[in-house]
């Protein structure tokens, strides 16, 4: 596997991801909500339940798994080391949390369904997170809505401030963020069908079945759907799904969206400049915080964009 000695994550960061978050930290709220954040919310307490529910991994516990981690760490030049651990959960699902000590949760469903060239994968997008800074980001999003969602029994005095459109902003910044984890795991798999594949398992995979699945199936679905958006009624269901028409907003992309965008990543001059050692480098004990320089422009553009997807939501429920 390659390893990128000194790799700032704006090497591989998505511009999408970029504007997304400059725009997100623009909006009204956004400050205050950081504030509160800071102020009500502690790692310590999500680090000490996880250590008294789950299996810390380690040399000595999940060692295969564990050693695969290290090589990732390594790969991506990620330090401090995050901790690991395994959830006993069925759902194919990870997650990285956690900014002073940040840490993945990798569910028992992932080791069922996956090899290890994709578990490898799910590890690799998942410090793609850390290395981009993202958790800090989804931990306040999280927190946020649920403060919302309850706030006529709390008093933390940002109410009025926790907006449908500052909640939208920190659903469309995570779902962009996803983009950049993605070329994380892309750049230390150094095999794109591998990556894919992960993807196509995790959307509908089967062990029973496995045998009858086709990547090359997948990646034309994922190029089928992108010829949905020919037509503009195509566009305002996508839209719609995205942000909650069937019950909740998504907080990652359609796989096969994601499929879409690594692949033509996969394929351009940046990702060969990578892999032949060409990229903005940074000291490895600031690779978790990169500071974001998003043109003005870009984000004033993308937050008119937000507002008026959200006025066309409100005209839509009247």
């Amino acid at each position: 596997m390659p390893t990128y000695k000194g790799i700032s994550s704006e090497a591989f960061r998505h511009p999408l991801d970029r504007q997304a978050e400059e725009a997100l930290r623009s909006l009204p709220g956004f400050d205050l909500i950081a504030r509160k954040f800071v102020e009500f919310v502690y790692e310590r307490p999500q680090l000490i339940y996880l250590m008294g529910n789950n299996i810390q991994v380690g040399p000595r516990q999940y060692s295969t798994i564990y050693q695969m981690f290290r090589e990732c760490v390594r790969d991506l030049d990620i330090y401090p080391e995050p901790a690991l651990f395994i959830s006993q959960d069925p759902q194919a699902n990870s997650y990285a949390l956690g900014q002073e000590n940040p840490y993945i949760v990798v569910n028992t469903g992932i080791l069922d369904l996956l090899n290890e060239a994709e578990i490898r994968t799910v590890l690799a997008h998942e410090l793609g997170h850390i290395k981009c800074g993202h958790t800090i980001l989804i931990q306040m999003a999280m927190w946020a809505m649920s403060a919302a969602s309850t706030i006529g029994e709390l008093t933390f005095g940002f109410g009025n401030l926790v907006t449908q459109a500052l909640i939208f902003a920190f659903f469309e910044w995570r779902r962009k963020a996803e983009l950049s984890a993605d070329r994380a795991a892309l750049l230390v798999m150094d095999d794109l069908n591998t990556v894919i594949s992960t993807m196509m398992k995790i959307s509908g995979g089967s062990n029973k079945y496995a045998h009858e699945c086709s990547l090359q199936e997948f990646i034309q679905q994922s190029e089928k759907y992108q010829t949905l958006d020919d037509n503009r009624l195509n566009q305002v269901y996508k839209f719609l799904m995205y942000n909650g028409a069937q019950g909740m907003m998504m907080s990652h992309p359609f796989p096969v969206d994601r499929v879409h965008y690594l692949r033509t990543w996969a394929g351009s001059e940046e990702y060969q400049q990578i892999k032949q050692g060409n990229y903005q480098q940074t000291p490895s004990e600031g690779a978790v915080n990169v500071k974001v320089e998003t043109p003005e422009d870009e984000a004033e553009k993308l937050r008119k964009q937000i507002e008026e997807l959200q006025q066309e939501i409100d005209k839509m429920r009247k």
